[in-house]
Parts: structure tokens; sequence; C-alpha cells
């Protein structure tokens, strides 16, 4: 796979858990009644509130964080690559698969931009898979 690819796939999985991540942990109450903001709020209607879910959110996401910006810094290391894109697409998967199954608490538009946005990230963590065609094994390039 291209270094531009990975590059690309990591940078915007890390944007999207600090994003995430820091916006749910210093701020639980906020996140969960405005998030993904934008005007728009997709948590109420998942059910109560609850401030130690929201903060565990926010400290998986910050992990998945620190995960994504080691990655990138040795982003020629096709293994931790493939790991790397492995952890983010076993999250994303049951993350897209939970949601598709309770769209009908939204809107139209809402339901689309659910599907828009959480397939976009199954894409992202997959691409970290496709294979090196360079004919190089895993491990450091």
């Amino acid at each position: 796979m291209k270094t531009t690819i990975r590059y690309a796939s990591l940078g915007l999985l890390a944007a999207t858990a600090l994003y995430t991540g820091i916006w749910a942990y210093f701020s639980p109450t906020s996140w969960y009644a405005d998030f993904p903001g934008l005007g728009l709020s997709w948590l109420p209607q998942l059910g109560p509130y609850n401030e130690h879910l929201s903060k565990d959110a926010g400290a998986m996401f910050l992990a998945l964080a620190v995960l994504t910006a080691v990655t990138l810094r040795s982003v020629h290391d096709t293994r931790l690559v493939r790991t790397t894109g492995a952890v983010w697409l076993v999250f994303n998967v049951l993350h897209f698969g939970y949601h598709v199954q309770h769209l009908d608490m939204y809107g139209t538009r809402d339901q689309v931009l659910n599907v828009v946005f959480l397939s976009a990230l199954v894409l992202l963590a997959a691409l970290l898979l496709v294979p090196d065609r360079s004919g190089r094994q895993d491990g450091v390039r």
C-alpha cells in the first residue's frame, strides 16, 4: 500500500479519535448532549446520560489516538500499520453494526450521516490492511 494512503488513513483516524476522545473524556456532559457537533446531536436518543460510560468512551478513543500516533511515526512498519488497522476495524465494524440496527430513532438526514461517517471509518481502517504490493514482507521497510 502506498505510504500516502497510510498517512491519510492514519491521520483521519487519529483526528477522529482525538476529537471524540478529548471531548468525551474532559467534557462528558457536553459530548453526550452535542456529539457530533455542528448542530447535530446523536447520543441522547440512545438512552440516558451516564458519566462513567461517556468518560470510558473518551478514554478508549484517546487510547486509539495514542496507538494511531505511534503508527504514524512508524508508517513504514507494515506489521504495526496492519495491527493498528485491525484494531480500528474491529471497533468500527462493531460500532457500525450497532448503529445500523438503531437508525429508526433518527430522522433521515441523521440516518444517512450516521451510515456515511461510520462506513468511512470502516473503510479507513480496512485500507490499512491492504497488502503492500512492493514485494516486501511484513515488518519495517
